[in-house]
């Protein structure tokens, strides 16, 4: 059962295999048919040229169509994410880095993916920390989007009352933070939000598993290349991040689901905005 922020119950049906773990009672999803065409899917196919779309270029014209909150590389690292999962269907082909080869008809393709994978309801899951949690943290969060977003389509009954409720919250907490300044009945954002958000954090936590473990911590620039041992992963309000150690210090890297069979392995991890792409051994190219 999922409380909507249009202030309704909704009662979803979940897939046989799905593990209900990954969805904690509190947390933030996001259910949507799986018949639907992806908007991701229509912007690649409109943004390909001789079949190739490339993320260089797509940056571009984000940047340009870029709100003073939004941070662009936040757009292309959606994208990425999406192409990475139909690269293993075989939907795509990545070519080399930020190009990847589409076919034409990709929503369709894409939505005929979704449907067989999903048994004809998405659940993702946004955020593992309640909203009433998220008000007050240092982290690129759920609430954080919808600030970004406009806030629309949110009851004022219901849990849409409670979203509103920890919205103001939020944004006092980010005023407060020095990311945002109140203008009459507006709230003007920092530049670059979550991206400030998200690097404090993860500065935050770096400093507290450098004291554990006598490692310096590594910061991670925007696509490099980053070798080390996967040694666990870490849950943060701005998302799960695996630690890499190459023995003499460590990064944070964006955490995926298919690492976990590689704990205590060498891998090398390609990081853009906050989405990444891994190598293991001699295997080339990213595999999530």
């Amino acid at each position: 059962m999922v409380d909507g922020i249009d202030g309704k119950a909704h009662y979803v049906a979940l897939p046989a295999k799905t593990e209900l773990a990954q969805y904690p009672v509190g947390a933030v999803v996001e259910v949507r048919g799986s018949t639907e065409v992806r908007t991701a899917d229509k912007n690649i196919v409109a943004l390909a040229a001789d079949g190739l779309y490339r993320t260089d270029h797509h940056l571009a014209i984000a940047k340009v169509q870029a709100t003073s909150a939004r941070d662009p590389r936040e757009v292309i690292d959606a994208h990425v994410r999406r192409l990475e999962a139909l690269r293993r269907s075989g939907i795509v082909e990545h070519i080399a880095e930020g190009v990847w080869r589409v076919p034409a008809d990709l929503p369709e393709q894409g939505r005929k993916y979704d449907a067989q994978r999903l048994g004809g309801v998405a659940v993702e899951l946004r955020s593992h920390l309640p909203i009433e949690r998220q008000a007050c943290v240092i982290g690129a969060t759920w609430l954080d989007q919808q600030l970004i977003g406009g806030a629309s389509g949110i009851a004022d009954n219901g849990f849409g009352s409670e979203v509103r409720e920890a919205l103001r919250q939020r944004a006092d907490f980010l005023i407060e933070q020095g990311l945002g300044e109140r203008r009459g009945q507006r709230v003007i954002l920092a530049r670059n939000l979550l991206a400030t958000l998200r690097g404090r954090e993860i500065d935050s936590v770096a400093k507290t598993i450098a004291t554990e473990t006598g490692l310096a911590h590594r910061a991670v620039t925007d696509g490099e290349r980053v070798t080390g041992i996967y040694r666990r992963n870490v849950l943060l309000a701005s998302g799960r991040f695996a630690v890499l150690d190459d023995g003499m210090g460590f990064s944070l890297v964006p955490w995926k689901p298919v690492i976990d069979q590689r704990l205590g392995q060498s891998i090398v991890a390609t990081v853009r905005g906050n989405s990444v792409s891994w190598e293991i051994g001699r295997q080339r190219g990213p595999f999530v």
